[in-house]
């Protein structure tokens, strides 16, 4: 039974992270934008790249993170919240930020765990809808 509750609240922690990340640049897109593109600057990325992905990462980090919240089609919200990360991990070694990297991964380890122990997921929409 304890598996069931320590696997929830490992599962609202990493969604929410996902969720508030998102949540937070939705608003202000544009500066957001501005801001990566300004980050990426010095990279071997082209604009023509960094611009799209600053626009798309804020929704998919929402939409991940309401997925893995809710537990609804919690496999492929995980599954997308690590493509994510591992587009953030690339970006982030692309500009040298050193300091941002041991967040990402640990990211990843909670991610990863989450998907071996997906049996373990059972206060989730999934599965409600699977009943």
């Amino acid at each position: 039974m304890d598996t069931k509750w320590a696997y929830l609240l490992s599962r609202l922690a990493i969604g929410l992270s996902f969720f508030g990340h998102g949540l937070v640049r939705l608003p202000k897109l544009a500066g957001f934008s501005k801001w990566m593109v300004g980050q990426f600057s010095k990279s071997y990325l082209p604009d023509a790249l960094v611009i799209p992905f600053s626009y798309i990462l804020p929704f998919a980090e929402f939409i991940a993170g309401l997925m893995i919240i809710l537990g609804l089609f919690t496999r492929q919200g995980l599954l997308l919240a690590g493509v994510i990360s591992l587009a953030l991990i690339f970006g982030t070694t692309l500009i040298e930020n050193w300091e941002a990297l041991p967040s990402q991964l640990i990211h990843v380890a909670f991610l990863s765990v989450l998907l071996a122990y997906l049996p373990h997921n059972s206060y989730a929409v999934d599965k409600i809808i699977r009943k």
